[in-house]
């Protein structure tokens, strides 16, 4: 009886542990609108390929403020991440952001159990508890770091639940979890803190809605999915 019982617990483990890019089997992409005051200024758009290995994810961001005609404030990025048993091995991105470049190369060290990051804000190692802070993986609301996909650095975060909303996108209404994002340091400079609201369905693991203030209203709302 106790073999049997080993063996359950063992399984109900690794289903935990291996349940996360299970997930998105199947998914084919995520499409999200980039909207600030109202106005959808841009997209950031997820694809999604599996094999027996795992999973690999690609990103394609991009949206521009302007005005008077003129482009005030801009973002084009392109990333890709690779995941094997669950467990993110990979991790690339390029980023013009007001045309300055920034960059982030990520892999997994298999001897030293950690990430090396090679990034234009950080280099150096990252513990395997952090995860690349994007709006497609509802590990984020786990995590207590997050590695900006774009310049590499880590930021320390505090995620707390909201509540059970119903929120209305593309005139389909969901039941929500809306959760609360915010920097861990409360004395970080504005310019570099986390400040985001989410709103997550759990019924097909996707995050719907993503919110934050700053130079404006902002959102990352989905669009469309497959």
């Amino acid at each position: 009886m106790r073999k049997y019982l080993f063996i359950i617990i063992i399984l109900l483990l690794a289903s935990k542990t291996f349940s996360h890019t299970s997930h998105y089997k199947g998914l084919k992409k995520i499409e999200m609108d980039v909207i600030r005051n109202g106005e959808v200024i841009g997209y950031s758009n997820y694809f999604f390929e599996h094999d027996d290995k795992g999973m690999t994810v690609k990103n394609y961001t991009k949206f521009k403020v302007e005005l008077l005609g003129i482009t005030v404030f801009s973002v084009s990025s392109e990333a890709i991440e690779k995941y094997e048993n669950d467990k993110l091995i990979f991790f690339k991105s390029n980023t013009f952001q007001n045309d300055k470049e920034k960059y982030v190369n990520l892999t997994y060290d298999q001897s030293l159990k950690k990430f090396i990051i090679d990034g234009s804000s950080y280099k150096g190692e990252a513990s395997v508890d952090c995860i690349i802070g994007n709006w497609w993986n509802h590990k984020i609301f786990k995590a207590d770091k997050q590695i900006s996909p774009l310049s590499g650095s880590i930021k320390e975060q505090v995620v707390n639940f909201i509540g059970k909303e119903n929120l209305i996108i593309n005139n389909k209404e969901y039941l929500v979890d809306h959760f609360k994002l915010k920097s861990k340091n409360e004395n970080l400079p504005e310019e570099k803190k986390l400040d985001f609201d989410i709103w997550y369905n759990k019924k097909n693991n996707l995050i719907l809605k993503v919110s934050y203030s700053k130079m404006g209203k902002w959102e990352y709302r989905l669009k469309n999915f497959e």
